[in-house]
């Protein structure tokens, strides 16, 4: 039976939890994909905290299977003695098709898996988004410099 005075469920939406400024500074990346992350439960509960840098995070393959390392997640505050630790090797969930296709990309010549976001999807389960990157050379660093600069300003003078 139906309660008819229940409230409406509200639609979840993604809530970001952190990101990776840096990937898009050094790297042109193009494709993209979501992956799951196997996470323990204190590290969970640090990620939905918000106690996340991804820096210096990278992605690399082992025995067909795609790991996600120095992704910085912050001992949780109440975690005692089950704590994790705070820079340790995490594997990515992503369907076989997948990573197959991924790996035989990740063999061509200065193409390299990076960590875009952490987020928390609709359901509830923490996601990475990763994307494919290809190495910029300094001047290409450059011209995004010049080019952040310019939407910058474009901005103030808009807003005036």
């Amino acid at each position: 039976m139906r309660d008819t005075n229940a409230k409406p469920r509200k639609e979840k939406e993604i809530r970001i939890i952190a990101t990776n400024r840096k990937a898009h500074y050094e790297y042109f990346l193009t494709q993209r994909h979501k992956a799951g992350i196997m996470l323990t439960g204190t590290e969970v509960k640090s990620v939905r905290a918000g106690k996340v840098n991804m820096s210096d995070a990278f992605c690399y393959f082992k025995y067909g299977e795609l790991w996600l390392k120095n992704l910085h997640i912050a001992e949780y505050k109440f975690g005692g003695t089950q704590n994790h630790i705070a820079k340790g090797e995490r594997k990515l969930l992503l369907k076989k098709r997948e990573l197959q296709k991924l790996e035989a990309k990740m063999k061509e010549k200065g193409t390299t898996i990076v960590p875009v976001e952490i987020f928390i999807s609709e359901r509830d389960l923490i996601k990475v988004e990763i994307a494919l990157g290809k190495g910029k050379k300094h001047y290409d660093k450059r011209n995004s410099i010049k080019d952040r600069d310019m939407k910058r300003d474009m901005k103030r003078f808009l807003k005036r």
